[in-house]
């Protein structure tokens, strides 16, 4: 286990960063700096000069995951080979308990005390290969196309049986263009989603064993990958349901028992997906399909059987990779 000094908390936004350093549950100083490489040099020359001691083993920095602003800050920390922690934001803010009013600067703080007081369970973070990065990319495009797209057809559909059919094909013809470049557009980002997953042998392998288990299709399969980090930051499938929102968890106190549901604190993108997945898989598995008509015929809520169909194909992916196969299904076999 790595022994830290000094606490360096990060809070990130577009255009600016705020440091706060931390040694020995103290705030020694505050810095604040643009969000850029001038920025980020000016703050480490500015800790060496406060902190001669200071140095890339013995200083852990903390910061929120905000997307691409985090990116600058990644970048040099992880050239200069620094020790990075990036945590969930959830996870902070719930550590914090009843907090009032909040700004850059004392956000930078609580980000510091956080990695100073769970110094013992820090999770260095390292960073995802450039395919992995790439594919991210392309499946976020990807998304915001889809809704863009549901956003302009959902109105559409909707007031079919409630406007004239002369102002509904108006409406039709005025959206046409602009949803069929949507769709092009779709295509196309699936399609280098397609290549870049091809040009790599080692993602392609685990993209075959993932797409092997029926209700598992490309898009699902992508968001695997790029959830899990091929792999390498979730490696067991109990702790990849529970990132997914799809394992009920106990209600419970003294004699109250309520209904067990699940968490609200998923991956809801990557729910929906495994939602569908698991819709798919109940037509296209006999397995599943007996499963799911024997569990609703026994009373079982609906949705908790649907939630079960997705661990079951987690799992199965899971082991596929895990055992460096495609998934077999023998129940089909045994059926035949």
């Amino acid at each position: 286990m790595e022994k830290f000094l000094y606490f360096v908390g990060i809070d990130i936004s577009k255009a600016t960063l705020d440091f706060a350093v931390v040694i020995a549950n103290k705030v020694l100083f505050h810095f604040h700096s643009s969000n850029d490489k001038d920025g980020i040099e000016t703050f480490v020359k500015h800790l060496k000069a406060a902190c001669p001691e200071s140095n890339l083993h013995n200083s852990l920095y903390c910061m929120e995951h905000t997307g691409i602003y985090n990116n600058h800050l990644l970048n040099y920390l992880n050239s200069k080979k620094a020790n990075v922690w990036v945590e969930h934001p959830v996870n902070i803010k719930e550590s914090l308990g009843m907090i009032r009013g909040k700004n850059d600067k004392v956000d930078a703080k609580r980000i510091a005390f956080y990695a100073y007081k769970n110094r013992d369970e820090v999770r260095l973070w390292l960073p995802k290969r450039e395919v992995i990065q790439k594919l991210d990319r392309l499946t976020a495009t990807r998304n915001r196309l889809i809704k863009v797209r549901k956003i302009l057809q959902s109105p559409l559909t909707d007031s079919q049986d409630f406007i004239t059919k002369k102002d509904h094909d108006d409406a039709r013809r005025a959206c046409k263009k602009t949803m069929d470049s949507l769709k092009k557009d779709v295509q196309n980002i699936e399609k280098l989603i397609k290549e870049v997953i091809q040009s790599d042998i080692y993602l392609k392998e685990l993209f075959e064993f993932i797409e092997s288990v029926k209700g598992i299709g490309p898009t699902i399969a992508a968001e695997i990958l790029i959830s899990t980090n091929e792999f390498k930051d979730i490696t067991d499938p109990k702790k990849f349901a529970c990132h997914s929102g799809v394992v009920p968890f106990e209600n419970q106190s003294g004699k109250y028992k309520g209904r067990s549901r699940t968490s609200n604190k998923a991956n809801k993108q990557l729910k929906a997906l495994l939602h569908n997945g698991a819709m798919s898989a109940i037509q296209h598995s006999p397995e599943l399909r007996e499963y799911y008509l024997r569990k609703t015929a026994e009373g079982k809520n609906q949705m908790l059987v649907i939630n079960n169909v997705c661990n079951k194909l987690i799992h199965r992916v899971f082991a596929c990779v895990r055992e460096k196969r495609k998934y077999e299904d023998s129940f089909s076999l045994l059926v035949a």
